[in-house]
């Protein structure tokens, strides 16, 4: 039984005169690994912030299930609250200019982590994305790849419902792509609700249960992943994904 955690409901949203999103119904269920696919300027980043909250909706509305938690694991919640909790990583994090155990426990300060806990939990975040040994460095000094999972282990600290992710291994290398992916797949295994955005086939299916691709701002194929990569595709994304996304 699919449980859903949030929908949209004849959604869209609009910049001015430029609708950056066309009305959208969609349904977010709890455990889902989607992956939302298009062409630059068709709608994904947008719908990951609306779906996110980060932008409001035009038209439309935005809507939590609350649902008991049954995560496990590194990104089990003790309790279910009020709203659900959502983090997000971005293609390029934004660090503070601090140590990188500090990056994690100001996130957990801001989130109203207790003192006392918030040591261990970052501690615990850390060793999970393969940093302990970093803690006492200065966050901006890593790699472009360790800053991705230290944006990993800041989120996922949080403990969040559902953790969104906008192109998270775009400006990486091959090795860093790789590491990134396997958190992410971890993360997934243990039952966290995952939405990302991507330009990268290979990785949605390698990722994903779910793809959406999105063409000007409308979802035009919504599928499972197999039925995705099996399926006769619509002429527009099948010329998309021949000429865009590169398969590896």
């Amino acid at each position: 039984m699919q449980i859903p955690l949030l929908s949209l409901h004849g959604a869209a949203v609009q910049f001015g005169a430029v609708r950056a999103l066309d009305p959208v119904d969609l349904t977010v269920h709890r455990g889902e690994r989607i992956a939302l696919v298009g062409a630059n300027g068709s709608g994904k980043t947008t719908l990951l912030r609306l779906l996110h909250g980060l932008v409001p909706c035009t038209l439309g509305e935005r809507h939590w299930h609350h649902a008991p938690p049954v995560l496990t694991g590194p990104a089990a919640t003790p309790a279910r609250r009020a709203p659900p909790q959502l983090a997000m990583v971005f293609q390029r994090p934004f660090l503070l200019n601090l140590s990188v155990r500090a990056n994690v426990s100001i996130a957990l300060w801001l989130r109203g982590v207790p003192a006392a806990q918030r040591s261990r939990s970052s501690a615990d975040a850390l060793e999970r994305v393969g940093l302990g040994a970093l803690a006492r460095r200065p966050a901006r000094s890593l790699s472009g790849g360790q800053q991705q999972r230290l944006a990993l282990a800041i989120a996922t600290a949080q403990t969040p419902d559902i953790l969104f992710l906008d192109e998270p291994t775009a400006s990486l290398d091959p090795g860093a792509k790789r590491e990134v992916e396997a958190l992410i797949a971890q993360f997934a295994a243990a039952g966290l609700t995952v939405v990302m955005s991507t330009h990268n086939l290979g990785q949605a299916k390698r990722l994903a249960t779910r793809v959406l691709y999105l063409d000007r701002g409308q979802i035009r194929v919504d599928k499972p992943v197999n039925s995705f990569f099996s399926d006769a595709l619509i002429a527009d994304a099948e010329l998309f994904l021949k000429g865009e996304m590169p398969w590896h």
